[in-house]
């Protein structure tokens, strides 16, 4: 490379730092925090005197939020400035933060909650799109490596902090340490983010705004309340709202003759649709395990919320160490020997766990959350990669937006339908004369963690179907297509 080339680009580098700090600040305040509550879950359900069936809806009701705005970001973008919505997010999450350290009831919780997802659900797509957008080309995969880093380094840190502010000052703390985060956050945004200008958009698809949320809370209601019984009227009229919304929804994006919120005609791809299905059973099995693996924790084994907190570092450590080698197999291997190998690990990592008793050391956690955290590092790089390759070339540019979506759905599907599978498995044990706890619902999360290895074992036998997509299916090269990371909550 010529020397004024390098100089050019380190001189066009150093004028990003001002920019990329103040993304960062916003970026891992969100990302920090939406792994942090799953700790406190334990805490805040016995100082609310709820069950766990409702003070999980903190977690689902803030997954769904975010689902719903998510496919928004692009559009408010266009419509009002990026820089404009971006400062706005961090203010609505900020703002809604207080509200929920000064919550009464576990349903003011939920219900502030709600709001803070709307506002961090604006964040993380819009901060990926600024960086990509104020980048030099020659520099952009570099840059996206290093927001990389407050993507995986966040969601590591969130369950420790959260355990240290549970144990040691109060749960509502987990809100309001985002009060000075976001405030500086906003005042380096003001100052050093460019004004982008604004693009044509599209007309709002209103009605599907509408019905996706209407969908997707209804299904998540009607799980969650199956734990009270499947024939009951809330249980029935959730499930049914929820699939009615659900088909209306498909119909009016398919037939959407203006930009549709969501593209489901990339779906028309069968390597997409497989890839897709493969990435929605994993992230069924691995949020469900890092759900359910600190209540039991706490619950049962006795352990302080920050000690719960602390045993997802291996995860994390684990996955970080494995995705740069991911991606660089990824080139030579493909997907499928990725995607397969990193089921196994997970399935074999949920099948421990089903074997740890209340009364077994702490230390029998390690080798399964390293398993969890090398399966899922291997495989959620090459399964995006092959996501964005496998969709028609005039629909990548939706793939991000819908996969992002789809995930959080299937994170608050997963936690509403564990809850309710865990519930009712306890409740099954005590009519058999065992003591609800610790023995009932020990057995009951034995039977979680093996309903989620039969899970990630379906996403093994899918996975085996995935082929390369063929060349003229590809927009972006492996490398391109890396520099969205996916968000992997651990």
């Amino acid at each position: 490379m010529p020397a004024d080339s390098t100089v050019s680009e380190s001189a066009s580098l150093r004028s990003l730092i001002a920019p990329l700090i103040a993304i960062i600040v916003g970026l891992f305040m969100v990302i920090l925090d939406s792994t942090a509550v799953n700790v406190a879950i334990p805490v805040i359900s016995e100082d609310f005197h709820s069950s766990l069936t409702l003070i999980q809806w903190t977690i689902t009701g803030y997954a769904l939020a975010q689902a719903s705005v998510i496919p928004l970001a692009g559009w408010m973008s266009d419509r009002f400035g990026a820089k404009q919505i971006f400062i706005i997010s961090i203010i609505l999450f900020v703002g809604s933060s207080i509200l929920c350290s000064f919550a009464g009831s576990a349903e003011m919780l939920i219900f502030f909650r709600i709001l803070q997802g709307l506002g961090g659900g604006m964040v993380t797509p819009i901060a990926f799109a600024m960086i990509y957008r104020i980048s030099p080309a020659e520099s952009v995969g570099r840059i996206m490596g290093i927001m990389g880093v407050p993507v995986l380094l966040a969601p590591a840190l969130g369950p420790i902090v959260s355990g240290y502010l549970v144990d040691y000052v109060s749960w509502r703390w987990l809100f309001l340490i985002n009060i000075p985060v976001g405030i500086v956050g906003v005042i380096l945004s003001i100052l050093l983010l460019p004004n982008l200008p604004k693009k044509a958009f599209a007309p709002l698809d209103s009605l599907g705004f509408m019905l996706a949320p209407l969908a997707f809370g209804g299904l998540s209601y009607g799980l969650s309340e199956g734990g009270e019984g499947w024939t009951t009227v809330k249980t029935i009229t959730g499930l049914t709202v929820g699939a009615v919304a659900l088909i209306l929804f498909v119909i009016v994006e398919l037939r959407s003759k203006k930009e549709p919120l969501l593209e489901l005609r990339v779906f028309r791809s069968m390597q997409f649709t497989l890839g897709i299905l493969v990435q929605w059973v994993l992230q069924l099995a691995l949020f469900g395990m890092i759900f359910a693996v600190p209540y039991f924790m706490q619950r049962l084994m006795g352990m302080s919320a920050f000690e719960a907190g602390f045993w997802s570092l291996p995860q994390a450590i684990a996955s970080g160490i494995m995705m740069p080698f991911s991606g660089r197999l990824f080139d030579r291997t493909g997907a499928r020997p990725l995607v397969v190998g990193g089921l196994i690990l997970i399935t074999a990592g949920a099948y421990m766990f089903s074997m740890i008793d209340p009364s077994d050391s702490s230390w029998t956690f390690l080798l399964p959350r390293i398993l969890l955290g090398l399966g899922s590092g291997m495989s959620f790089i090459a399964l995006n990669t092959h996501l964005i390759q496998a969709a028609p070339k005039e629909l990548v540019g939706r793939v991000t937006s819908l996969t992002s979506a789809a995930q959080q759905v299937v994170s608050s599907l997963a936690i509403a339908g564990l809850t309710t599978f865990l519930v009712s498995r306890t409740d099954h044990y005590a009519s058999n004369g065992e003591a609800p706890v610790p023995n009932a619902m020990t057995h009951a999360f034995h039977n979680t963690y093996q309903l989620l290895a039969i899970i990630a074992v379906a996403g093994l036998l899918l996975a085996i179907t995935l082929k390369r997509p063929a060349p003229k299916d590809a927009d972006l090269t492996p490398g391109e297509a890396n520099k969205t990371p996916v968000i992997v909550m651990e």
